[in-house]
């Protein structure tokens, strides 16, 4: 199989291509100002929220959330993989695509994703000779389309079958391990495959990039599924087996989504034509799986057993769906007939009824009334008390609007209070804000935003040639401010690239929490930039994070001072950062 495609030419294939020329074949666009302007190719709007950047050589797509550079929507829109998309641009641009070392040489890794990439073509070849593996997809009902679609293999019955692709000697071992592929072997050196004998499922990322595994056992081991352990690409409580492909399926913008409990209940509705489910990865159900669901739909489906545990699942899925319960989001509940789960139901009655059952699901506020209803008796006035009471701390969580105001309503008539005395109940939760991105902490208004790292690196990716004029960067990167840090990498990103945009920056970060927050920070319509004073603006930031690293550094040396002496060296460090926060501050804007 064909090796790894060096970053350095993807970087550069990048700046070649004409993001704006390459959308332009696909999607009407019209100028508007700076960028260009269109409806959405993934959604079925009317008015146009879908911007092509040629500065950031960028897209952002405000319909349907999704952002990137021309690769990610050759992935998104053509639905190509990164490789394919890649070899597109490239015969566009005449250039072949080169490749590092291969699958059966020596492989060519820069960090857990190439080793997770690695992995899945291991486990898809292993999966051609492996007979027991075969029967048993075959045993389920799994075809052969439907396993290569979801990337299913197999990981043989060894402890180094995977451990050999990566020989220590050459460094690769340590992308595995921060991968969660194997495991160090305790009081000795070496190290062990962490999958042995199991079918294996990719679990992707929205962008289609394997980031771990889930492995359902081939034997009779008491962990029926083993999953990944968390890393700093996978973590259970954020991500969704089964998104990526659901994406894919879609032709347009996805009506709902459909969350399930297992691997196979996602593989065996996507075969009998019901592409719309997903599965939480051996967790309940998470605030972060909740944001990642309402970004690609408006209506989430949850899918559980009838039994008391599906019941109980769905009860906890429900806490945690109502703060996110605001504008056109929806959520439903469906619980199948007991015996069944969506693998066993779907096989049964054929995709059509059970999409007639998703359309008959429980909505959210019926299933907490009716759940509530059965603690207390509403003939009695202990009873509309108590359940007043229980529903106190569930009204509190739902966001002010009308269905707030609805099930106010609601609870007024089953207990007989006024709809004033139940709002009282339960004033409004101030905890339901959702948390800045890691690494770009916003900054109240009244602060003044120009000062923050987070509105700098908005400009800068707007003039990365700003980058070649910033100086002092280590002292600005010792500022005690969230996202100092990532400003000054960014600045040094461009420093060593002159001629890189937007978008290659987003490409060097993807796969990182930087990454995430980049992503989220561009397509952030609150942050404006305001035209004539960006460069302004950006320095003054700069100088703002010097004067914060200075005044933190003589604060250090003057508690240094009131234990002891200070040395020759250390007063003469206290003298020179006086003299430079006295320049900074005669000079409020230039560093």
């Amino acid at each position: 199989m064909a090796g790894r495609i060096p970053d350095a030419f993807i970087q550069d294939l990048l700046a070649r291509s004409d993001i704006v020329e390459v959308i332009g074949q696909r999607v009407e666009l019209k100028r508007a100002g700076k960028e260009f302007k269109g409806l959405s190719p993934f959604t079925n709007e009317k008015s146009p929220s879908f911007f092509v950047s040629p500065a950031k050589q960028m897209f952002f797509d405000f319909s349907s959330g999704k952002n990137g550079t021309v690769i990610s929507f050759l992935m998104e829109y053509d639905r190509l993989s990164f490789v394919d998309a890649v070899e597109e641009l490239a015969q566009r641009a005449g250039l072949e695509v080169p490749r590092e070392g291969g699958f059966d040489q020596r492989l060519v890794l820069d960090g857990p994703l190439d080793a997770l990439a690695a992995a899945e073509r291991f486990f898809r070849e292993q999966l051609k000779k492996h007979d027991g593996a075969k029967e048993y997809l075959k045993k389920r009902g799994v075809t052969g389309e439907t396993a290569r679609t979801f990337g299913i293999g197999v990981a043989p019955d060894a402890w180094d079958a995977l451990a050999r692709l990566f020989p220590a000697e050459q460094g690769l071992t340590r992308h595995a391990l921060d991968a969660g592929l194997l495991i160090e072997r305790e009081g000795r050196e070496g190290v062990y495959d962490r999958f042995r004998n199991r079918i294996m499922f990719p679990i992707r990322d929205t962008r289609g990039r394997v980031i771990g595994f889930g492995g359902r056992t081939l034997a009779n081991d008491p962990a029926k599924y083993l999953n990944s352990p968390e890393t700093p690409l996978f973590h259970k409580g954020r991500n969704l087996y089964g998104l990526y492909e659901a994406k894919q399926a879609a032709r347009a913008a996805l009506p709902y989504l459909i969350v399930v409990e297992g691997y196979m209940d996602v593989v065996m509705l996507a075969q009998h034509g019901v592409h719309e489910a997903v599965a939480t990865l051996g967790t309940a159900t998470t605030r972060e799986h909740l944001n990642l669901l309402f970004k690609q739909t408006s209506k989430v489906v949850f899918c559980f057993d009838g039994d008391r545990a599906g019941r109980a699942a769905a009860w906890r899925a429900l806490e945690q769906a109502l703060p996110e319960i605001h504008g056109l989001r929806e959520c439903r509940f469906l619980f199948l007939p007991d015996g069944h789960d969506p693998d066993t139901y779907v096989q049964e009655v054929g995709a059509a009824a059970f999409r007639a059952r998703i359309e008959q699901a429980e909505p959210l506020t019926a299933f907490l009334l009716a759940e509530l209803a059965k603690q207390a008796d509403l003939e009695t006035l202990e009873g509309r008390a108590k359940m007043a009471a229980l529903a106190k701390p569930h009204l509190a969580k739902l966001p002010e609007g009308p269905l707030r105001s609805l099930l106010a309503d609601e609870l007024s008539r089953l207990t007989r209070l006024s709809q004033s005395q139940v709002e009282a109940l339960a004033p409004l939760s101030e905890s339901g804000s959702e948390a800045a991105p890691a690494g770009f902490v916003s900054q109240p208004r009244s602060n003044g935003a120009a000062r923050f790292p987070r509105r700098a690196l908005r400009i800068l990716l707007e003039m990365p040639e700003l980058a070649q004029r910033a100086e002092h960067l280590a002292q600005i990167a010792a500022a005690p401010f969230p996202g100092a840090a990532a400003l000054v990498e960014a600045i040094e990103f461009f420093q060593e690239h002159p001629d890189y945009r937007a978008a290659h920056l987003e490409h060097h970060w993807s796969g990182t929490p930087k990454g995430v927050a980049l992503s989220r920070l561009l397509m952030d319509e609150g942050l404006e930039i305001e035209g004539g004073a960006l460069e302004t603006q950006f320095f003054k930031v700069l100088t703002d994070l010097r004067k914060m690293a200075l005044s933190a550094q003589f604060t250090a040396l003057m508690r240094q001072a009131a234990d002891r002496p200070l040395s020759a060296a250390e007063q003469q460090e206290v003298q020179g950062i006086q003299l430079e926060l006295a320049a900074l501050k005669a000079n409020a804007v230039e560093p």
